[in-house]
């Protein structure tokens, strides 16, 4: 019989890998550091400095304060999953299945409860910059354009800055800035990239201002917030933000070992949440529909 530990060890980086291919949000994750203090806690480094003041001939220089502080952050989001495999006498095809049913899960539920909830939490974030309207082809390239000038006056690098877009809105976009077509046999129309930002289309089901978090009695996943509007499109700087995440080891139980049923059981867990810095608010940008 196949050691339950090695099946753990096999499966967990193919979990990764699969959230690194399908998130939307997955490039926000290294933009600052975290380290893990404990299961559900992160710690992470805070600067802070004072400003200018004037420079005496007689004292010298004006006294000013650095302040770095290890700041913990405690982890809201605790899930969970139970699958249950029938006993299969060739252990090859159970890695088979269970590979499959792992992929599926990730893709179809873990993955967008993750961006769902991370885009939610900045888009309730006070302090933010934000606009509500109703975008079409004629008026998306204005709204983002705003977007992009408020973040300058707020003095926001440039550099960095990501677009997401309602994959609803993609044909506006796309049908928004005339372009000159070559005689290539094939023809690409999706803008990838808007003023050295990249943009990404979010699919309009992680994209909403706010969600309940399902408790799996009956209903599983997450479900739009009654109070809720959709997100037309997000501008974020990622210093502003912090994510983190950590899928737990998954448990897994031969048919002989699990008392309740003649079949494998399989238990993942996962902590996660996202933080925006109280004084980088203004790195974030919500446009909302109207």
């Amino acid at each position: 019989m196949a050691n339950s530990i090695e099946y753990a060890s096999k499966f967990l980086p193919v979990i990764d890998d699969i959230y690194k291919e399908q998130s939307v949000t997955e490039g926000l994750d290294t933009s600052t550091m975290a380290d893990f203090s404990g299961a559900n806690e992160i710690k992470v480094l805070k600067v802070t400095t004072t400003g200018l003041g004037n420079y005496s001939r007689s004292e010298g220089y004006p006294k000013g304060d650095i302040t770095a502080v290890w700041e913990t952050m405690m982890l809201t989001q605790e899930r969970g999953k139970e699958i249950t495999i029938d006993r299969m006498d060739d252990e090859e095809t159970l890695g088979m299945v269970f590979g499959s049913v792992t992929g599926n899960f990730m893709r179809e539920w873990v993955i967008p409860e993750i961006d769902a909830y991370r885009f939610s939490k900045y888009a309730s974030t006070d302090g933010i910059s934000k606009t509500s309207a109703t975008l079409t082809k004629d008026t998306i390239i204005e709204a983002i354009d705003e977007a992009v000038m408020e973040m300058d006056n707020n003095e926001v690098p440039q550099e960095g800055r990501v677009l997401f877009v309602n994959s609803d809105l993609k044909p506006a976009l796309n049908g928004a800035l005339s372009r000159q077509w070559g005689n290539e046999s094939e023809t690409n129309t999706v803008i990838n990239g808007y003023n050295n930002m990249k943009v990404i289309y979010v699919p309009k089901n992680r994209f909403y201002t706010a969600i309940d978090m399902n408790t799996g009695e009956g209903t599983w996943g997450y479900s739009k917030n009654s109070a809720a509007k959709d997100i037309n499109f997000m501008i974020i700087y990622p210093q502003a933000l912090v994510q983190a995440k950590k899928f737990v080891m998954p448990k897994i139980f031969s048919p002989d070992e699990n008392q309740k049923m003649d079949s494998w059981l399989f238990q993942f867990r996962l902590y996660h949440d996202a933080f925006v810095y109280e004084n980088k608010v203004k790195g974030i940008y919500l446009s909302e529909r109207a």
